[in-house]
């Protein structure tokens, strides 16, 4: 028994007839009982407007000395481990149970154990299998789209680590179960639904595959500046004293910290502020003066020229303009 099975009958045990332990292991014994399947699902133009959709998923034991895949795909997804595979979509693999290989054209043959996933890239060669001797469990969903399209681009994934271990621990498998048990509702408003789920599984994919062991010193520098400055915008900052303070160079650290935000340190603190400002400006009549005081700006004249520069509108007449769009039009 896996660790997530134990807690889910722990539960249980511990709250007898309480409702949401019955409805836990209701779930539970339904994932227990799901019967191979797979399925690939048309992309409509308009969900696209969503940023990403489900495009297929699937569920699959396969017992130890079967052929695999025991099925076959459509033939643009048909997997032979002699010759591999491309597909043009993005795919996550979570192994539940067994173990087996996984090659791609930037990752040598490499062992698959219970709780790893990889993810198979766009238009990239590559083949899996379970051991014959163990079998695998294994589910899995395709995802395509533009929030797809910009994770890749900006390396989120990178080719040579797609293998990676805590699935398991990072929910994976539940959001997956999640996306098995709703993707036999077509319903119109099931697919909104399960692109959410498919993002929250990128979402743990990507938690795993960065820890801070992995990460270079300015990196590591650069995360620990992002959440210091987000905390302390506010205050008085000496950028050359912060970068100290994280044990690197400040040039360096300017420089990976405008590739990592778009913004220099101090750009990025103006930023923070100008966005809580935004906020009081639009909720409330206090002065620029006031506003100023609570963002960390010297004054309101330092406030407004800030203002300015960053939306090129001043503040005053851009409170005007909120006040125009928020009339109620009168009775014809």
């Amino acid at each position: 028994m896996r660790k997530g099975e134990f807690f889910i009958v722990l539960n249980l045990n511990l709250a007898g007839q309480n409702g949401i332990a019955r409805m836990a292991f209701s779930i539970y014994k339904m994932i227990i009982a799901m019967k191979n399947y797979f399925r690939y699902i048309p992309t409509p133009p308009e969900l696209l407007n969503w940023g990403l959709a489900l495009s297929a998923a699937g569920f699959t034991r396969i017992p130890p000395q079967t052929p695999y895949p025991p099925n076959k795909h459509p033939d643009d997804h048909d997997l032979d481990w002699q010759h591999g595979r491309v597909i043009e979509a993005l795919q996550v693999v979570l192994i539940l149970e067994g173990s087996g290989l996984l090659e791609t054209r930037e990752v040598r043959e490499r062992r698959v154990d219970a709780g790893m996933v990889f993810l198979i890239l766009p238009n990239s060669w590559h083949r899996y299998r379970p051991n014959p001797q163990t079998g695998w469990v294994e589910s899995w969903i395709e995802v395509r789209g533009p929030v797809v399209d910009k994770l890749l681009e900006e390396d989120t994934f990178p080719a040579n680590s797609v293998l990676r271990r805590g699935g398991f621990d990072a929910g994976i498998e539940e959001t997956l179960n999640r996306i098995h048990l709703r993707i036999g509702d077509d319903t119109a408003g099931s697919r909104p639904e399960l692109a959410a789920l498919a993002l929250q599984v990128l979402a743990q994919c990507a938690c795993i595959g960065t820890s801070p062991a992995r990460l270079s010193n300015i990196q590591r520098a650069v995360h620990r500046a992002e959440r210091y400055l987000s905390d302390h915008y506010r205050e008085a900052i000496q950028m050359e004293s912060l970068a100290a303070k994280f044990g690197v160079a400040y040039s360096h650290f300017r420089r990976a910290f405008r590739v990592h935000t778009g913004l220099s340190p101090w750009r990025y603190v103006i930023h923070l502020r100008l966005t809580r400002a935004r906020v009081l400006m639009a909720s409330s009549n206090a002065t620029l003066d006031e506003i100023a005081a609570q963002t960390g700006f010297s004054s309101g004249f330092h406030l407004s020229s800030s203002f300015k520069q960053a939306y090129g509108l001043a503040p005053n007449a851009w409170r005007k303009s909120l006040a125009t769009k928020s009339k109620i039009p009168s009775a014809s």
